[in-house]
């Protein structure tokens, strides 16, 4: 807003003739008058000036408002009018409900990514990868099941893994069809992985072994159990015992094919995936342990996410069984409240 100031001449007020005298009074008076109305008009001017700052600063606030809410995105938002704050606290309301109606739009759920909606391209996965680790990866991709390779694929692509697998590769181990005629490593290698054919989503019990029986044609990728007509392991007829044991009416079956157990929820994993012949624990240490504790990582967060009428998309509480010290370390780091954790002496 823009003042002028009233200006006052003498020769308004100066009385003319005779009345000289009379006018110099009124003189008096009128410079008084114009000292008053000069001092309203300062006043006025102060008032007015506030008022204007004080518009301006409404103003940069509203501006800064506005900047705020183009910052989240909402093209609603952005067209709201953002009313200055009242003595009433209307205007502050108006900005909280402009914010947090951007802010909605943002929202993401929290917690684990439901177990269906990952997605998983296997021609992509194959694309990311060099022509070296695409040929030692290759048994990974043939055999291991989807449910597991969408989660672990990031896993199997580490150096550690990768320094796995040329280690097989030198023995032998490559792909499901290609690998060595002679091969002294157990299991085979399309049995390497035989565990996941349990699906993630549908596993209820995990059993930990230490690693693969070194007999040949005893191991077949799943901890304690043997193919059909290969004798029982004296393992495995410690676990039917203490099962005969803990429940009367269990009959000990005449095999030591665990297969059944794998198709109703059982994931039978061993620590160490893959032993030489005769030479127990041969493949400790090199890298396996670092790959099945991630494994169990995974059951812990996604275990039985699809079991149920109502399945919730991640984990809902498995039971662990970690039989042994070896075993043991494999469940350290577990979710001991949605998950139940059993540690015995390994059925040897």
């Amino acid at each position: 807003m823009t003042t002028v100031d009233e200006e006052v001449f003498l020769e308004d007020i100066q009385p003319q003739g005779d009345a000289a005298q009379e006018g110099h009074v009124a003189v008096a008076a009128s410079q008084e008058s114009t000292t008053s109305q000069r001092s309203q008009l300062s006043q006025t001017d102060a008032s007015t000036s506030s008022k204007t700052v004080k518009v301006k600063e409404r103003k940069e606030v509203k501006k800064r408002q506005i900047a705020i809410t183009d910052m989240f995105g909402n093209k609603d938002a952005k067209r709201q009018k953002l009313s200055p704050p009242t003595a009433s606290g209307s205007g502050t309301t108006s900005i909280v409900k402009a914010i947090g109606t951007s802010q909605s739009s943002l929202i993401k759920p929290t917690g684990p990514q439901k177990l269906n909606s990952i997605p998983f391209s296997m021609k992509s996965f194959q694309e990311s990868l060099n022509e070296d680790h695409r040929n030692l990866l290759a048994l990974e991709c043939q055999v291991m099941g989807k449910s597991w390779l969408k989660l672990l694929q990031d896993e199997i692509k580490k150096p550690y893994f990768i320094s796995l697998k040329r280690f097989l590769w030198e023995r032998g181990v490559r792909g499901a069809d290609d690998s060595a005629a002679t091969l002294k490593v157990y299991p085979s290698p399309p049995d390497i992985y035989a565990w996941s054919n349990t699906p993630l989503g549908k596993v209820k019990v995990v059993l930990i072994g230490q690693d693969p029986y070194h007999g040949r044609g005893q191991a077949h990728g799943l901890c304690f159990s043997v193919p059909t007509g290969v004798r029982v392991p004296p393992s495995l007829t410690n676990i039917y015992a203490e099962l005969k044991s803990e429940y009367p009416d269990f009959e000990q079956p005449k095999h030591g094919n665990l297969s059944s157990w794998a198709a109703n929820g059982v994931l039978m994993l061993n620590a160490c995936l893959t032993v030489e012949e005769a030479k127990p624990g041969s493949h400790a240490n090199k890298g396996w342990e670092t790959f099945t504790s991630k494994v169990v990582e995974v059951v812990d967060r996604y275990g039985g996410a699809n079991l149920g009428s109502e399945s919730t998309g991640v984990g809902r509480g498995v039971v662990f069984l970690a039989w042994g010290a070896f075993a043991a370390e494999r469940v350290a780091k577990l979710n001991k409240v949605s998950s139940r954790l059993s540690k015995d002496p390994a059925p040897h």
